[in-house]
This record gives structure tokens, sequence and C-alpha cells, in this order.
């Protein structure tokens, strides 16, 4: 897959990963998942990743079940809910989003812990809670996810769920423009918005707070797998 010691090859990858995910591998068969969800060295075919990114979660792999998660947000290669609506809306299922997330976030799986505060924010499969959102951000945020930065910035300067603080505000949302990708590009933009409403003194206290900043470690028992989507 990386192209370590031999040359780059997809679909030599898939042919080991399918070998070992058939024999009930966990981690296997989560990135056969992600190869068919990326359609690298297979057809891309999201019913079909979705298939043995289950066999995975339901084995306990946390990346696993936070990707499961995700599909049932996104509605790709789940199941219908409602019977001869051919549309992706009716494909999302917000309560068994909702399920996978926590028991991926039961491990601290910091990614599914941001899933679980974008639930609690918007009131997916759960009741609308800015607060109990917070707490989900916060513990994700911690463990230096970018997109969790992102939304508890924000969440601080709207004043949801805490108290309005620029302060902070400002501190998430510098680390989460050190992030790679779309992410960066938002958050630098959310950086700029905030620094707005703030004295220079408020700004310097931000970026020293931001400076001396470390990420909470996941437990060891986190699972890490080499493939990620």
């Amino acid at each position: 897959y990386y192209g370590r010691g031999v040359p780059r090859d997809y679909g030599e990858a898939v042919r080991w990963y399918r070998a070992s995910a058939e024999q009930g591998d966990a981690t296997a068969q989560y990135n056969l998942s992600n190869m068919y969800h990326l359609g690298h060295g297979v057809r891309r075919d999201d019913a079909i990743a979705v298939r043995w990114c289950r066999k995975s979660a339901e084995q306990g792999d946390a990346a696993a079940q936070c990707s499961l998660g995700a599909s049932y947000v996104s509605g790709k290669g789940v199941p219908w809910d409602y019977l001869g609506m051919a549309c992706q809306r009716a494909q999302r299922n917000y309560g068994e989003a909702f399920r996978w997330y926590s028991k991926a976030a039961a491990q601290d799986y910091a990614a599914a812990e941001c899933g679980l505060g974008f639930m609690y924010y918007h009131g997916y499969g759960v009741q609308q809670d800015f607060t109990e959102a917070v707490r989900w951000y916060r513990k994700a945020a911690e463990q230096g996810d970018a997109n969790a930065q992102y939304y508890l910035g924000f969440r601080y300067y709207n004043g949801q769920g805490v108290p309005r603080d620029y302060v902070q505000a400002h501190m998430w949302m510098s680390l989460a423009a050190r992030a790679t990708g779309k992410q960066n590009d938002d958050a630098v933009s959310g950086l700029d918005l905030i620094a707005k409403n703030m004295t220079p003194e408020q700004i310097a206290e931000a970026k020293r707070l931001s400076g001396e900043w470390k990420p909470r470690e996941a437990p060891a028992t986190a699972p890490e797998n080499p493939v990620r989507w």
C-alpha cells in the first residue's frame, strides 16, 4: 500500500488485506473497507466498504466503529431507512450513527468523540444539547483532533454550551489552523473573524496558550490502523 520496500501496488495490497480479512483479522477488514471506499486496487463500492467495516466494528475496532458511524451520517453504502425511497437522504440513520460513534468514543477514539459532538450540536439521533456537544468536542480537541478544535473554537466564539470567551476561541481555532487541508483554510478564516473582536492583549494571551498547549494522550489500548479515510 505504501510502496515501502516494494513498488506501490494497490491491487497487491487488496489481495493481502483480503487474505487476512477473510480469516477474521479486524484491522485487515477495516483496511480492506478503506480500499473499497477509496477505490484503491478495486472498483469503488460503498456497500462493500460498509460490509467489511461492519465486520471490523463488530469485533471492537474503534476506527471501524467511527467510520461506520460516519457512513450512517452520510447515508453511503448503508441500507435504506424507508422502502422505495431511492435517495441518499432516506439512507441516513442518525440513531445508528450515534450508536457506533458511542462505541468508538467509549475507547476514547478522538474522531468519534468529535462525531458525537456533531450529533449533539445538531440534534441528530439525540436531543440537541450544546453543553454536551462541547463536552465531546473538548475530549477530541484535547487529543489534537483538528475538526474538534475548529468546532470548539466557534462554540467559545458564539457562547454555545460555554460562556463566550474570545481568548479560548482564538486558542482552539489557532490549533485547528495548524492542520492541513480544507479544515486549515476554514480555521484560518475563523481565526481572522475571532481576532477582530479581541484586544492586542487578548490575542497575545491566546497565542501564549496555544504555544504552550500539549495534546492529551489517548489510552495505550486505542487501536492504530495504517489506512485512514
